[in-house]
C-alpha cells in the first residue's frame, strides 16, 4: 500500500523479529547454492578409453598399444583414444604370432572399432559419475549437457508456475511445499536406477529449487524495512547462497561417489521444515488479498517480539483506496496488459536470459579449467562473495540502471579479452574468466533487486517468476555454450561476451527506480521511454521529505531474489 512503510514504521527496522526473519530466510537458500551446481561434480567426464578385456591372452606390448593415439585439439599433443581401439580380433592375431606393435606392424594400417566392451574410467579424482556409471561419453556424451539442461528445464517450469501460485495462496505456503519438494526428490534421485529415472527426478528438482528461493526472497523483501531489505536483497540472501556454493566442493571433496554425494545434499533439507512456526506470511500479500486482520496480527507479533507497543489501529479504511485492483487475481497476463509495462517486462526478459547464460556458462565450465576441478569450484564460489557484497554497495548508492549497465558491459568486455591471450598464458586466462564471472554476479544480484522495485505488489511473484522463467530459457542453453570448446576454445567467450556487452548497452531504456516509492499497483510503475506516464504514485509527507530513504536507503520497497541464482 502507499503508506504501508509508514503504518508499520513504529516497528523500527532491525528489532528481534526482523533479525528473526532475515537470518531463517537466508538459510533456507544455503541447498540452493549447492545444488543448482552439483551437476559439475555430479556429471563430470573422468579421463577414460576403451576397455580391452582381461581374459583377452595379449603380450603386454600389445595390451599396451591396443588404443590408437590422437591429436588432442586444444594442446595439440598425442593422447590415447577415448571412443576408439583397433580391432580385437587383428590385435590377438599379431600378439599370437609374436609381433611386435610399430616394428613389425605400422599400426596405421591397423583397423579400428568402437568401444564394444565399454570404457575404463580413471579413479583418482572420482569413484564413480553418472557419465561412469551410464557411460555418457564418445556417441552418447550429447547426453552430459542434456543433463544439465532438463534440470534448468525445471527450474523453467518452476518458475512459469510457481510465482502465479505464491500470489495467489501465499509465499510462505509456496517456499515450503517446494523446500519439501527439493529435499524428497533429491533423495529418491540418490537411487536412480537409469539416467533417465536420474534426470527425470533432477527436473523436479529444479522446479523445487527456483520455486523456494524466489519465494524465500519476496517474502522477506515484503516484510523487512527499507534499509534493512537492501541488504537482504543484494548481499543476504545472495551471500547465503554462495555459502552453500563454497560448501559444495568441500563436501565433493570429501565425497567421491554421485550417489553418497547426493544423500549428502538432499539430507540437511529436512532441517527446514520446522522453520515453518518461525517464518510469519508477508503482511503486503496478505493486504494484497483483502486479509487486513491476519496482517494485523502478524505485525501485532512483530510489535510484541521487538518489545514496542503497536498503534490500536495500524490499518485504517483509508488505505482500501484502489482495492478492487489489490484484491483482484491478477496473472501472467497482466505483463503485457499495457505498452509500459509490456516494454519493461520485454527488456527485463531480455537482460534475464543473458545474464543466465553467461553466468551458467562460467560456473559449469570450472570442471574444464586447467587445475584441480574442487579448487576451481570453490574459487568460482568464493569470487561471488566480493561480488554480492558489491552488489549491495551499489545498490545502497547508486542508481540502478547505471550499476546494471557498468556490470554486464565489464562482464562482457573481461570474456572478449580472453580471445586474446595466447595459449601458454593460461593463468592470465582464468583471471580474466574469474574477473568476468566476478562482474556477471554481480549484475545477477542487481538485476533481481531491480526487477523487484519495479514491479507492484500485486504482480511482483508473478514478474519475478516470469523473469526467471527467461532466465531459464538462457540457462538451459548455457551447456552448450560450454560444449563449443570441441569447436573452438574461444568461441563460448565470444559468443557470451558479445551478448552480455549488447545487453549491458540495452539496459540503459529500463527505467531507473533508486529514489522511488515502491509500486503497490500496476498504475503506480515508473514509465519505460516512449511510453504515456500513468498516474503518478502519489507519495506521503514523509517521502517527499526525504526522498531516497525508501528506495536508497531501503533498497527495495518490496523486492525479490537472485537465483540465480538459481
Amino acid at each position: 500500500m502507499a503508506d504501508y512503510e509508514v503504518q508499520t514504521a513504529f516497528l523500527g527496522e532491525w528489532g528481534r523479529f526482523q533479525q528473526q526473519v532475515f537470518f531463517l530466510l537466508c538459510v533456507t537458500v544455503i541447498p540452493n547454492g549447492f545444488t543448482i551446481l552439483a551437476i559439475v561434480f555430479l556429471a563430470d567426464t573422468p579421463p577414460h578409453r576403451c576397455l580391452v578385456p582381461a581374459h583377452l591372452n595379449l603380450s603386454a606390448a600389445w595390451r599396451n598399444s591396443s588404443i590408437p593415439l590422437e591429436t588432442e585439439s586444444q594442446t595439440g599433443a598425442l593422447v590415447p583414444s577415448k571412443c576408439a581401439r583397433y580391432r580385437l580380433k587383428d590385435v590377438l592375431s599379431f600378439s599370437e604370432k609374436g609381433l611386435l606393435p610399430g616394428v613389425d606392424v605400422n599400426l596405421s594400417n591397423v583397423p579400428k572399432e568402437g568401444c564394444l566392451d565399454g570404457w575404463e574410467y580413471d579413479q583418482s579424482v572420482y569413484i564413480s559419475t553418472i557419465t561412469s556409471e551410464w557411460d555418457l561419453v564418445c556417441d552418447d556424451r550429447w547426453k552430459n549437457p542434456l543433463t544439465s539442461s532438463v534440470f534448468f528445464s525445471g527450474v523453467l517450469t518452476g518458475s512459469f508456475i510457481s510465482g502465479q501460485l505464491a500470489d495467489r495462496y501465499g509465499r510462505k505456503v509456496m517456499m515450503f511445499v517446494t523446500i519439501t519438494v527439493q529435499t524428497v526428490f533429491t533423495l529418491i534421485q540418490a537411487f536412480s536406477p537409469s539416467w533417465t529415472v536420474f534426470c527425470a527426478m533432477f527436473f523436479v528438482v529444479g522446479y523445487g529449487k527456483i520455486s523456494n528461493y524466489i519465494s524465500a526472497f519476496v517474502l522477506g523483501t515484503e516484510i523487512l524495512g527499507p534499509r534493512v531489505r537492501t541488504i537482504f536483497s543484494t548481499a543476504g540472501m545472495n551471500l547465503f547462497f554462495a555459502l552453500g556454493y563454497m560448501l559444495l566442493p568441500i563436501l565433493a571433496f570429501f565425497i567421491r561417489d554421485w550417489r553418497m554425494l547426493l544423500l549428502g545434499l538432499a539430507l540437511p533439507g529436512f532441517l527446514y521444515l520446522p522453520l515453518w512456526w518461525y517464518i510469519p506470511e508477508s503482511p503486503r500479500w496478505l493486504l494484497s488479498q483483502g486479509r487486513v486482520q491476519e496482517a494485523e496480527a502478524i505485525v501485532r507479533y512483530a510489535a510484541k517480539r521487538n518489545k514496542i507497543e503497536p498503534p490500536p489501529v495500524i490499518f485504517s479504511f483509508s488505505q482500501k483506496e484502489n482495492q478492487s485492483e489489490r484484491t483482484k487475481t491478477h496473472n501472467i497476463c497482466d505483463l503485457l496488459c499495457s505498452p509500459n509495462i509490456r516494454w519493461i517486462s520485454l527488456m527485463l526478459w531480455l537482460v534475464w536470459n543473458t545474464v543466465t547464460i553467461s553466468y551458467f556458462a562460467l560456473s559449469l565450465n570450472t570442471a574444464n579449467l586447467h587445475g584441480n576441478v574442487h579448487f576451481n569450484t570453490l574459487l568460482s564460489a568464493l569470487i561471488e562473495i566480493p561480488a554480492y557484497i558489491l552488489s549491495w554497495v551499489l545498490f545502497r548508492w547508486c542508481p540502478r540502471r547505471l550499476s546494471l549497465f557498468l556490470t554486464l558491459f565489464m562482464g562482457g568486455s573481461f570474456l572478449l579479452l580472453i580471445q586474446c591471450i595466447p595459449a601458454n598464458m593460461i593463468y592470465i586466462a582464468i583471471t580474466l574468466e574469474m574477473t568476468g564471472k566476478f562482474a556477471v554476479t554481480t549484475s545477477f544480484a542487481v538485476i533481481y533487486a531491480y526487477t523487484a522495485e519495479l514491479y507492484p505488489t500485486v504482480l511482483r511473484n508473478t514478474a519475478l517468476g516470469t523473469c526467471s522463467m527467461a532466465a531459464r530459457i538462457g540457462s538451459i542453453i548455457a551447456p552448450y555454450f560450454i560444449y563449443l570448446r570441441s569447436y573452438s576454445i574461444s568461441l563460448p567467450y565470444i559468443l557470451m561476451g558479445s551478448l552480455t556487452a549488447l545487453v549491458g548497452l540495452l539496459s540503459l531504456l529500463l527505467p531507473e527506480s533508486y529514489g522511488m516509492p515502491l509500486p503497490d499497483t500496476i498504475t503506480h510503475m515508473q514509465h519505460f521511454p516512449g511510453c504515456c506516464k500513468k498516474t503518478p504514485y502519489v507519495t506521503t509527507k514523509t517521502e517527499e521529505e526525504h526522498p531516497n530513504e525508501s528506495m536508497s536507503e531501503g533498497g527495495l520497497q518490496t523486492s525479490t531474489v537472485t537465483d540465480i541464482q538459481l
